[in-house]
């Protein structure tokens, strides 16, 4: 996104670490500001972009190259044509898929939760505490508890590395992802890139249908942010669409190969027993997590627990070799508000409690997903429970939507909760789109989730005292009570909505210098106002609280203080006399016509 007075930034960290900003330049000796920023450097889909670590990772001399499994002949060839009205893909795949494919020795972990358990400070947690403005060893220390992941597959050096956990800034992530009857590969990607742009932190690839692992190799390969899955959909799809065929052997061939790609991290909904299935039956909306109930349909189907749960210690040793994290599943959160907290809902997360230090045993990197709908009363209850049962894992919720009345705008319904929760704990938020419940979303709709969510954890890190929250609310602050116009806009989080809003009224060139909006107008703009009253306080010598509470330079008293006070109002009442009102702070100028 090219906004006057903003550019991008490289700032130094240890030797070859440089993290990328977002700076913006501000006018009237405002010093610039920086912001963390996600877009990356950009990439051409076809190039994809730079292997940042990849030097990183052969310099620790713990992997191997391995033949890779995945992108056969099969995958990338076919009909280049329509189908189920989806445009053709692109011919071949990105240069970066050319890559060898990196592992680990089975039982020797590559992850981040490993190197900092044995107190090495990898250059991924270098380049973390810079974007975060904290100190390395704090990072170590919270990746090392579990409190933070650094989702960072082996097989993804595109990645920009950053840390998930409630010691850091609230994360946003964004659901894209083909359909079988919709959208397609050059679609796909033009989604991750537009989500980029408006500040997610993650993505996750929801496809279904065909084409699933060519449309994932064309994300991973231009994104700079880490990418994760749900890896029972493209399980599904190979077993031809019947949860009850479905194996562990099949589904860890899935594992493997979205791993060998790249993917930082799976949804895996290996909390959901057999005996909580029960606990839905008289529930309002039932199970509304689609990979729940894939899992439920298949543990009916078998009558046993699941494979996900049975196989759990195997799967973790297996996604150890390429560091891929783990996000346990909320198979059974509420689908409406009627729902919230009930028995389903926190048998599952029991279960994903004692899942997590199973996973931990491994060495394997886990945050631990949640709600979902829930009333604006019990928002702050599910992270206390989630970080009492789940051991501070790093917690990640959909919304929640606090109410469910509102088809259209349930971004807003649900943001409302994300910030409540965001300043309660949770590390990471699950962006909402309009389109929620009625379709699948467009950009203009991921645009929207995308900016009411940053908002969301933004107002959450306010909350929690992140380190530059507030500085970056205290330059825009500034910037309104001076009128510097240019400034306010580049400092927002949509600049171009928010001059296009100004200039709906005030379109002239010289309406960007003028102090006042078409709000209040020149004569009632109340920070003109207040500006002219901090100014006549200044050249008296005297506060502006003082002129405010009646109290004369000399600390006199009636009947002083009157003659005071209505001299102080005729020099106002003279100053101020204009066709067009107060021409306190700003000299007359042409306006739209009219005298400012």
């Amino acid at each position: 996104m090219v906004v006057p007075n903003r550019r991008r930034v490289l700032v130094g960290g240890g030797p070859g670490i440089e993290v990328p900003f977002s700076e913006v330049d501000l006018s009237g000796g405002e010093q610039p500001v920086r912001l963390y920023t996600t877009e990356g450097p950009g990439s051409e889909p076809q190039q994809g972009l730079p292997a940042l670590r990849e030097g990183w990772v052969a310099s620790r001399g713990d992997v191997r190259v391995s033949s890779r499994s995945m992108l056969d002949a099969a995958a990338v060839k076919g009909d280049r044509g329509t189908k189920n009205g989806r445009r053709a893909r692109p011919e071949g795949l990105p240069s970066g898929s050319g890559r060898p494919v990196l592992r680990g020795e089975p039982g020797e972990p590559v992850t981040q939760l490993a190197y900092a358990r044995r107190g090495i400070v990898t250059p991924e947690m270098e380049y973390v505490a810079v974007r975060e403005q904290m100190q390395v060893e704090s990072v170590l220390e919270e990746v090392a508890s579990g409190r933070a992941i650094i989702p960072a597959n082996v097989n993804h050096p595109e990645s920009e590395p950053m840390a998930i956990g409630k010691a850091f800034k609230v994360k946003v992530n964004a659901n894209i992802g083909s359909s079988s009857v919709t959208s397609s590969v050059i679609e796909e990607v033009e989604k991750l890139q537009w989500s980029l742009q408006w500040g997610a932190d993650t993505i996750m690839d929801l496809s279904t249908g065909p084409d699933i692992a060519v449309t994932r190799e064309w994300i991973i390969r231009n994104s700079p942010v880490p990418i994760g899955t749900v890896p029972v959909y493209e399980a599904l799809e190979k077993a031809g669409g019947r949860p009850e065929d479905l194996s562990w052997d099949s589904f860890a061939e899935t594992l493997t190969a979205q791993a060998e790609q790249g993917v930082d991290y799976f949804t895996l909904h290996a909390g959901l027993l057999l005996a909580h299935i029960p606990l839905t039956a008289s529930r309002v909306t039932g199970i509304v997590s689609r990979g729940g109930s894939i899992m439920a349909a298949w543990c009916l189907a078998h009558h046993r627990e699941s494979f996900l749960y049975e196989h759990f210690d195997e799967l973790c040793t297996l996604l150890a070799t390429y560091d891929v994290a783990i996000s346990l599943g909320d198979g059974l959160r509420p689908g409406s508000v009627a729902d919230a907290n009930d028995d389903a809902q926190l048998a599952e997360l029991a279960t994903l409690g004692e899942l997590t230090q199973r996973a931990w045993q491994h060495g394997v990197q886990v945050m631990v997903e949640g709600p979902g709908h829930v009333p604006l009363d019990k928002v702050a209850f599910n992270v206390q429970l989630q970080q009492d049962w789940c051991k501070e894992a790093p917690f990640y919720t959909l919304g929640p939507l606090v109410t469910d009345v509102a088809p259209g705008y349930d971004h807003i319904t649900s943001a409302i909760g994300a910030a409540v929760i965001g300043a309660a704990g949770t590390a990471m938020l699950c962006y909402v789109t309009p389109k929620e419940h009625l379709g699948l979303p467009a950009k203009e709709d991921v645009k929207q989730g995308l900016i009411a969510y940053r908002i969301a954890a933004h107002s959450a890190d306010l909350a929690k005292g992140h380190p530059g929250a507030r500085a970056w609310d205290d330059a825009l602050s500034r910037a309104r009570f001076d009128f510097r116009w240019q400034d306010q806009f580049a400092l927002s989080l949509d600049p171009a909505t928010a001059q296009a809003y100004h200039d709906e009224t005030l379109p002239a060139p010289a309406a960007k210098t003028a102090h006042f909006c078409s709000m209040c107008g020149p004569k009632f703009c109340s920070m003109k106002l207040s500006a002219t009253i901090r100014n006549s306080a200044s050249a008296n010598g005297t506060s502006g609280s003082e002129v405010l509470a009646g109290v004369a330079p000399d600390g006199a008293r009636e009947p002083e203080i009157e003659s005071a006070m209505a001299a102080k109002a005729a020099e106002y009442r003279e100053l101020s006399q204009g066709a067009d009102g107060p021409r306190v702070t700003v000299p007359s100028r042409a306006v739209d016509g009219r005298s400012a």
